[in-house]
């Protein structure tokens, strides 16, 4: 059983909130939170929150009777979100355009032992 969170227009550039997925993809709920809670990038907060969200998904999808430990972070996709592009004015008249980047990140939170189920067993089988 799989539960989703998702998060738009978040006001950090993608490669920055790319660096914390990367550190959480594939850890427990409760480790992965507590990675984002000491880690020191404005955008963890955000990236927590929406770990949050869709591990309360779950609780609700399953009935209330899950814990953090025993949810794993499945995905973690960062996608570009809306770039507002902003003026500087620079010298003899000239405008320089600031690129303010946005991003939208999607968490699937999963149970921990579907997680283990869920991984292909290869058994050798010989062709006659």
């Amino acid at each position: 059983m799989d539960a989703t969170a998702v998060s738009k227009h978040v006001g950090y550039p993608p490669r920055k909130v790319r660096q914390l997925a990367d550190l959480v993809r594939g850890q427990k709920v409760d480790t992965a939170l507590t990675t984002l809670r000491f880690t020191k990038r404005a955008a963890s907060a955000a990236v927590r929150k929406t770990i949050q969200s869709a591990m309360h998904n779950l609780v609700v999808k399953h009935g209330g009777s899950v814990s953090a430990e025993d949810m794993v972070v499945k995905t973690i996709l960062i996608d570009e979100g809306r770039t507002m592009y902003r003026i500087r004015p620079r010298a003899q008249g000239r405008a320089y355009r600031i690129r303010k980047r946005s991003s939208h990140i999607k968490v699937i939170v999963t149970l921990l032992e579907e997680k283990k189920m869920s991984q292909p067993t290869t058994t050798a089988r010989r062709s006659k």
